[in-house]
């Protein structure tokens, strides 16, 4: 989940290059609620900063549904500008918008 139109296009391109599968993209909380309850993803990306949204907040409404789904905050900023607030919540771990990848998202995976 991400706000920002292009990079979603980017990142959905360069993780199915990969041989990850994209099930769906959202760009507000309500349509990641919906998305990831229709799609059923393993994985759940979701950008720190939203517009007017909190990606935090997003990982607690996920979390709340019942969502089965590995959460993987993402931003632009450093993983330690957010360290506590990752760690208070309920996702698998952090990745830097520019080290995505599916190897990557594997590697938080056996971290988390």
């Amino acid at each position: 989940m991400d706000d920002d139109e292009r990079f979603l296009r980017a990142a959905t391109t360069s993780l199915e290059r990969g041989g990850t599968i994209v099930a769906g993209v959202a760009g507000s909380r309500a349509t990641a609620v919906q998305r990831v309850v229709a799609l059923r993803p393993d994985v759940v990306l979701i950008d720190i900063r939203l517009d007017s949204e909190s990606g935090f907040d997003v990982a607690s409404d996920l979390a709340a549904s019942g969502c089965a789904a590995a959460l993987i905050m993402i931003s632009t900023h450093a993983e330690a500008d957010y360290s506590e607030l990752i760690a208070e919540s309920p996702v698998a771990g952090f990745l830097h918008k520019t080290e995505l990848s599916g190897d990557a998202i594997r590697r938080v995976l056996r971290m988390g």
